[in-house]
């Protein structure tokens, strides 16, 4: 037999009666008041998750003059973060929030004035960037909504904030001198991303750390092309090689490369390479490279816009938002 219930929408009472607390206080954790705890807070949207509970934005609104609506703003060059925003409107759906994308444009002018007509129009409580913006900085709810402009990405969407951290190049070579490699290829990408400046920076100050022999820093752009003629261009002798490519669609030109003078990867020449795009688990050889969640990022930026609204801590990071993940496409090198 079905629930007598089904069909009915769950209400703040029942939410309370699931949690064990009172009404008020469900209204206060979605309302986002002070003097509620954490673990408080936890049990109750945990008790409403169950229900599947939703406030009612509108009589919200009408009771404590909050919209529940927040707004995540990215210039028209950044309409490739989707799971950045598919992290950071799940996280806003679990805490009783809408969240409306908001295009700005690509010039640092006309994006100012389009922040503040977004700032000034009343509709959100709360206003996420991933890039620093140039706007009003109003830091309470009551002088307007809060706007937390984060430093992950620079004004062209280009990553500098947790996903420029290098240190995955390092692990990967020391990794790969472990295995006994001790000759080393970098195929860089353009200097106008911070992140590939940083993997570029990691890789000569490891090998210099480690007293590893560097054949150079070639490439410069991401184009696969480019990659395979960097390795075309190698000495016959050259193997073995390790090569640390900037990233998977460069590796894969590094592979072809290879492949196409008869190296062996990973044989003759072990490759890595970074974004663990989906395809990467499929080349033949499944290709070592760098995860990065950003996913995660785009909860954990939106649960310090919940903070910053409800005046309260956000959660700390519990782990990097990087990792290497290790495939096939690196081996111990094969004697000359």
């Amino acid at each position: 037999m079905g629930d007598q219930h089904m069909g009915k929408r769950p209400t703040s009472h029942d939410v309370a009666r699931r949690a064990g607390v009172s009404q008020t206080t469900v209204s206060f954790v979605f309302t986002g008041r002070d003097g509620i705890s954490a673990a408080t807070r936890d049990r109750v949207l945990a008790a409403a998750a169950e229900l599947n509970y939703r406030p009612n934005l509108a009589a919200r609104s009408m009771r404590t003059q909050r919209t529940g609506r927040l707004a995540v703003v990215i210039p028209v060059s950044g309409l490739n973060l989707f799971p950045v925003l598919e992290g950071a409107a799940s996280t806003a759906r679990d805490a009783g929030y809408v969240v409306e994308v908001i295009s700005l444009s690509s010039s640092p002018d006309e994006r100012a004035e389009g922040l503040a007509a977004v700032v000034e129009s009343g509709d959100y409580e709360g206003i996420l960037s991933f890039s620093p913006v140039r706007g009003p900085q109003p830091t309470s709810v009551d002088s307007g909504p809060v706007l937390l402009s984060l430093s992950e990405f620079d004004e062209n969407m280009h990553a500098t904030g947790a996903f420029s951290d290098a240190r995955p190049v390092a692990e990967m070579i020391e990794r790969l001198a472990e295995m006994g490699h001790r000759t080393f290829l970098h195929i860089a990408g353009p200097p106008d991303y911070p992140a590939a400046v940083a993997r570029r920076d990691a890789y000569l100050a490891t090998i210099d750390r480690l007293g590893l022999e560097s054949l150079g820093v070639v490439g410069g752009d991401w184009n696969p092309l480019t990659a395979n003629r960097s390795v075309q261009d190698l000495p016959d002798d050259t193997p073995p090689l390790a090569i640390i490519a900037a990233n998977d669609v460069l590796a894969a030109g590094a592979i072809r490369g290879a492949v196409s003078r008869g190296w062996k990867v990973p044989d003759d020449v072990s490759v890595t390479g970074w974004d663990d795009l989906t395809m990467s688990a499929h080349f033949i050889p499944s290709l070592t490279t760098v995860f990065q969640d950003r996913q995660r990022l785009g909860a954990s930026s939106m649960q310090r816009l919940l903070a910053a609204i409800r005046g309260t801590e956000p959660p700390a990071q519990e782990e990097p938002l990087q990792k290497v993940v290790w495939r096939e496409s690196v081996a111990p090198p094969r004697s000359r």
